[in-house]
């Protein structure tokens, strides 16, 4: 994506130094633009589980140059034994997104098909690499799917903006390029149609607010912040055609988690009889579960929902506040699950398809199912 008419990805190798690999700090978004690097596997757990970087694919891609940066560190005679260790502990960085298993198993199957300490460094470097030029290169082909549902809409309301209410950040920022949820509606604005979205706040982290709304004013997306709980009232009265949300892990019978709130999207969405379509590349797939029940929720700590970070426009510096009384209790569930009952459809890179276990099957036969 473009910032300040720059294109950037969110994670790349350091150009001038394969030792290293630059994020960008999305915790300083969107009041500063910084460039992090990660030197070893450490750094990359901290980026995951402090949510330097967030979001599903953007996980996944850390995740597989976290298991580079662990092999880089190895003498060549124990790359192995350094890789099972670092795969152990990024499992565990984050529960609920399922790139990041993934990715670390690719990694790991790529390294073992060598035998020589430095063939399976250039492998874990070669498969990182892999896993993000095709991040972004599926959610370019979930933007090309999904302008199809945008423009049958621009076309039934002959020409008028169609209003997509998104939650959460499911753009550039929370992939390696392009976004799953936004990637249609940089398509559909690239293909001249007019579109308007609505942008929850998406508490507590707030990447609706600090993220998606920043993110569509670098691309010049026209875009209307609200609150999580509005969303329901547009609905009732006409003001959202069409719901598009990522999802952390979606079951291959069609359930989806994703950040908590997108539950209740899908209900008044349902009862509305407005769309619901949920935006995902194959690898947040996960090909073993049956029932969106068994999906593991994360839980964050309750400093997350009693404070809040901001500008301080006096001073021009970011400050934390406390929003409650000194000792409220707080609980904090990261994601929601919704059943694929709710869902009018799954955009992937392969086309659009029905959240039920038979359709997904047919689009995916090369993959490994129940």
């Amino acid at each position: 994506m473009n910032i300040n008419g720059h294109h950037f990805r969110t994670i790349w190798p350091a150009p001038e130094d394969k030792q290293s690999v630059c994020i960008i700090d999305q915790r300083q978004l969107p009041h500063q633009f910084v460039i992090e690097s990660l030197t070893c596997v450490d750094d990359a757990i901290t980026a995951i589980k402090d949510m330097h970087v967030r979001g599903a694919g953007l996980i996944g891609a850390t995740a597989g140059f976290g298991m580079y940066l662990a092999a880089i560190k190895a003498s060549d005679h124990d790359v192995d034994a350094k890789l099972k260790e670092a795969a152990m502990r990024l499992n565990k960085s984050r529960p609920t997104a399922r790139n990041l298993g993934w990715a670390i198993e690719r990694v790991l199957a790529a390294t073992k098909k060598v035998s020589e300490g430095a063939e399976k460094k250039k492998a874990a470097y070669m498969t990182a690499c892999e896993i993000a030029d095709e991040d972004a290169a599926f959610c370019r082909q979930i933007g090309v799917h999904g302008l199809e549902l945008i423009a049958a809409i621009s076309k039934e309301k002959n020409g008028e903006p169609v209003n997509i209410l998104t939650h959460c950040n499911a753009g550039w920022l929370a992939f390696v390029d392009y976004g799953s949820a936004t990637a249609p509606i940089y398509a559909a604005r690239d293909a001249g149609i007019a579109v308007h979205v609505w942008v929850d706040e998406t508490r507590p982290w707030n990447q609706g607010a600090k993220l998606t709304a920043w993110e569509l004013q670098q691309e010049g997306i026209a875009n209307t912040l609200i609150t999580d709980n509005t969303g329901g009232h547009l609905m009732q009265n006409g003001l959202v055609d069409l719901v598009i949300v990522g999802s952390d892990r979606t079951t291959h019978t069609g359930d989806v988690a994703n950040k908590i709130g997108t539950y209740l999207k899908a209900l008044a969405a349902h009862d509305n009889n407005i769309p619901f379509y949920v935006a995902l590349p194959s690898s947040t797939f996960d090909w073993e579960l049956e029932d969106g029940a068994q999906i593991p929720i994360e839980q964050r700590s309750g400093d997350e929902i009693t404070s809040i970070s901001g500008m301080n426009d006096t001073t021009g510096k970011v400050a934390t506040v406390r929003l409650v009384a000194t000792g409220t209790k707080a609980v904090n569930y990261s994601f929601d699950i919704t059943p694929a009952r709710l869902i009018s459809g799954l955009i992937t890179e392969r086309g659009i398809v029905q959240a039920n276990k038979e359709a997904i099957h047919a689009l995916f036969p090369d993959k490994k199912h129940n």
